[in-house]
């Protein structure tokens, strides 16, 4: 057996004591993992490794700890309620357009964050409630909102594991937006459909009214969504005059964030920011594990025995192999997942379009937060709407789960097609 192997043998197998049996956190399991792959490669305790891997993804950590501070602001500012109550008394007697719209809301903070469990308990939680109202039982209604935090996770503009998959072979994160359009957003509208179309009816605003929280929208009206509206134009005019608005999503979602603190309900934004940075430490510290493991693979030669295993395997077997490996892999962690078996499948795939495969390829790693026994979507969407057995919700998963890896397949066996379409 090969000198490479036995040393991925051993991180694999120290990573999945860490996180399974003794149930350590995953980024200090990962670290321990990359510490006793330097041991058996002879490169001794290897500090300065540890540490540049660990700064290997500093401009992630930035752009989520500012996102989740921008998401925190906003929701203090009452701006989520206030989007509700405008889709809701809108679209009420439009089943079929209200689906979609509140699964893009339940959407809205995975996509600045990058974190499904984010999306679930924020806006999730503010959903959940008007699903049930609407008539969801409530396992659909917390697959709904799961959902909603998968798709949004992986929907631009932050992107979490597609940023892994692509700092594992030096490409930047740029040219995502439309190919993660595509593979989410024609899902996003299906799955709201499929889980609620068939228990949401047409409802009068008089029965609906009493069961939501006016109060903030009635006292500031519209301008609750500027934060919203200025973020979103400047992300825009900083792809398209970068030269005077490429200030970097960090700035950003700091600009957002400020806004969000005179716009509605008074709140005390150090509080605020302090405590949507607890709430991202998990994410953070799983990043700066993936520097790590993915340092230490490179310098031990396991990355690259990795990738010639991978581009051995014949096309076939290797579309099963994501299909199967990357969700069960992602039961521990699909940050993990997109990190050790991502970045190899990626360059197995090197004839095809790099940016659209790198895309579905995160689509995939993202259902890791479906697999049990972790399963964060699921048991935290369960807990938002009062569902005992975290299992009921997982079912009501299972088909629309299948329809995601098939979807992000085709779009990996016609990537340059779908490339040549825009």
């Amino acid at each position: 057996m090969p000198f490479e192997m036995t040393i991925f043998l051993v991180m694999v197998g120290v990573f999945a004591a860490g996180a399974f049996l003794v149930k350590l956190p995953v980024s200090i399991s990962m670290l321990l993992a990359a510490f006793s792959a330097l041991l058996v490669s002879g490169n001794g305790l290897g500090v300065r490794h540890l540490v540049e891997g660990t700064f290997g993804y500093v401009d992630t950590i930035l752009v989520i700890a500012t996102a989740m501070i921008f998401m925190r602001a906003v929701q203090e500012s009452g701006a989520l309620e206030a989007l509700n109550i405008v889709i809701i008394k809108r679209f009420r007697k439009v089943p079929v357009l209200l689906l979609p719209l509140l699964m893009l809301v339940a959407m809205f903070p995975g996509m600045i964050t990058g974190s499904s469990s984010a999306s679930v308990l924020t806006a999730g939680a503010v959903v959940a409630p008007v699903l049930m109202i609407l008539g969801m039982p409530m396992a659909s209604a917390g697959a709904f909102i799961a959902m909603a935090g998968i798709l949004g996770m992986i929907a631009p503009p932050v992107n979490i594991p597609a940023m892994i998959i692509g700092g594992g072979i030096d490409m930047p994160f740029v040219g995502f937006e439309v190919p993660l359009l595509l593979l989410t957003m024609p899902l996003a509208v299906l799955f709201s459909w499929w889980l609620g179309l068939r228990y949401v009816k047409k409802t009068a605003w008089e029965d609906l009214a009493p069961k939501l929280d006016l109060v903030s929208y009635g006292k500031y009206g519209p301008r609750l969504f500027i934060p919203i509206l200025v973020v979103a134009a400047l992300m825009v005019l900083g792809k398209v005059v970068p030269g005077i608005f490429g200030m970097g999503l960090p700035v950003i979602f700091l600009i957002g964030a400020g806004l969000g603190c005179v716009v509605g309900k008074r709140f005390n934004i150090l509080q605020a920011a302090k405590a949507a940075v607890n709430d991202a430490l998990p994410v953070l510290g799983i990043l700066a594990g993936v520097g790590m493991f993915i340092q230490v693979m490179t310098l031990t030669g396991v990355r690259g025995f990795v990738v010639v295993s991978a581009l051995s395997v014949p096309q076939a077997l290797l579309f099963v192999a994501i299909a199967v490996t990357m969700p069960l892999f992602g039961a521990v962690s699909s940050f993990g997942s997109a990190s050790v078996l991502g970045v190899p499948f990626l360059l197995a795939l090197l004839g095809r379009d790099q940016i659209v495969t790198a895309a579905s390829l995160s689509l995939i790693a993202a259902l890791g937060d479906f697999m049990p026994p972790t399963a964060l979507s699921a048991i935290f969407a369960a807990q938002v709407v009062g569902e005992e057995k975290y299992s009921r919700v997982l079912v009501k998963l299972i088909l629309p789960s299948l329809v995601i890896v098939a979807w992000a397949l085709v779009f990996i066996a016609f990537s340059k097609q779908i490339r040549a379409m825009y």
